[in-house]
């Protein structure tokens, strides 16, 4: 076997410098902002198509989102357990976790790919009825969906990768599949240099090939890894990982049920509206990622601090993590409220969505400070293992804050600001709970099966 791209000087007993939390966060980073950077292209690109194809690809893009998205235990929950074992010096039990995910993430992949090609009219027609954005958004989804096994693939494999500290590869492996899928996304959505014109599914196909390159790559590393662990699936190791995607699943649909409901409200809005309210939200599905970075650095420190038995570490992993992270939100706060007017002109021109695109643009700069705290913490309760508390939580603050807010929107007429409104309390309600795990210190003591 080839010797790992790790960085073996992390001691897991010490509390972590600043500049090896950074250095794993930038590594973690450059992945995570690979596909916004690539879907905010995208935007731009099929954005000069009119608002019903930038409204298609919103909706599109969403669904896609929602299908890959539920499976987010590949990615965070293999890396708390992979990190653990990796902080108690087993390696090979490390990886063994990737092996696991990544059987699980193809056999759950193609199952997806079978029962979109049936279901996406219906889904799609139940976010947006209008038969226009509705057609096209059906044949984005249908083409784009075939690439779920290998995205969930690319998952699994960010996943151990991040447990066992590999931080260079995973940005290699992204970088190139997305770097193609950018280069080839405006010759294919407008026909340039003799490319075909595929209209909205010109940006499907390329989507396509770029996460198919990704997956690949990620499974060529896992093959160069069988001589030490094999290739087989530890059934007792998908067991204990599909336990605790159990938890991470059903975290994850709450967002996801939560988001769905606000695209289909905006849709009752107008296709100005909805094409909006999409814009927004890549924008704050690009920052979430982006301060989602230091969470994952928490979450691999944390993992291994605990499975090293470190306590004192892990707390100050929490600590210096949250101070980075909400430093980096006051900075995108004056990023996003100087440069709005112009920001904004890069995904469309189309005046009605310009008009509209204010009032949530607002609202989400208000949020980034609280998403600073609320997304650390959360790294450091992942790298806890302490998911159960995670989901209900989740669930309770999407219940109580984002959801009624959403559906009043749609009774009482109040438009994007009553839709981002319920998401800011969704966002607080996350906060206090947080605040309120971190401080018992339960999430130090959970064991890992």
């Amino acid at each position: 076997m080839s010797s790992p791209a790790t960085d073996e000087s992390i001691d897991p007993s010490a509390v972590p410098s600043v500049r090896t939390i950074l250095h794993l966060s930038v590594s973690a980073l450059a992945v995570l902002v690979a596909e916004p950077l690539y879907l905010m292209e995208d935007l731009a690109v099929v954005g000069r198509l009119g608002a019903v194809a930038l409204a298609a690809l919103g909706v599109g893009s969403l669904i896609l989102g929602v299908v890959s998205t539920q499976l987010t235990f590949l990615s965070y929950g293999t890396t708390a357990r992979s990190s653990r074992l990796f902080g108690r010096g087993d390696r090979t039990g490390a990886v063994a976790e990737g092996i696991a995910a990544s059987w699980i993430a193809v056999v759950v992949g193609l199952v997806i790919v079978g029962v979109m090609q049936v279901i996406a009219p219906w889904v799609v027609g139940v976010i947006a009825p209008s038969g226009g954005v509705s057609g096209e958004a059906t044949g984005w989804v249908r083409i784009a969906v075939c690439g779920v096994p290998l995205i969930l693939l690319s998952m699994a494999g960010n996943g151990w990768m991040r447990g066992v500290q590999d931080t260079r590869r995973p940005v290699v492996y992204v970088a190139v599949g997305l770097g193609v899928s950018a280069v080839i996304c405006p010759l294919l959505v407008h026909g340039l240099l003799g490319f075909p014109d595929m209209g909205l599914h010109g940006s499907a196909v390329a989507n396509l090939v770029g996460q198919s390159i990704s997956g690949l790559l990620f499974a060529q590393r896992l093959l160069a890894e069988r001589s030490s662990t094999g290739l087989r699936p530890r059934w007792a190791t998908i067991r204990a990982q599909l336990a605790l995607a159990r938890d991470l699943i059903v975290r994850s649909l709450s967002f996801q049920v939560c988001f769905l409901s606000a695209a289909a409200v905006a849709a009752r809005f107008g296709v100005a509206s909805l094409a909006a309210h999409q814009l927004v939200l890549q924008l704050w599905n690009f920052v979430s990622l982006l301060l989602d970075s230091l969470a994952i650095a928490a979450q691999s420190l944390v993992g291994a601090a605990l499975g090293a038995k470190a306590i004192p570490g892990a707390i100050g992993v929490a600590r210096r993590v949250t101070v980075l992270s909400v430093a980096a939100s006051l900075g995108l706060v004056a990023l996003f409220a100087a440069g709005q007017p112009v920001l904004a002109r890069i995904f469309t021109d189309d005046r009605d969505v310009l008009d509209a695109v204010v009032t949530p643009w607002w609202f989400f700069v208000a949020m980034l400070p609280v998403a600073g705290v609320v997304f650390a913490l959360d790294g450091v309760l992942l790298g806890g293992g302490d998911a159960a508390y995670l989901r209900t939580t989740t669930v309770v603050c999407a219940l109580v804050g984002f959801l009624p807010m959403i559906w009043a929107s749609l009774a009482f007429d109040w438009g994007l600001a009553g839709i981002w409104t319920g998401l800011c309390l969704f966002m607080l309600f996350r906060l206090v709970a947080l605040v309120a795990r971190m401080s018992t210190g339960r999430w130090t003591a959970i064991e890992l099966r």
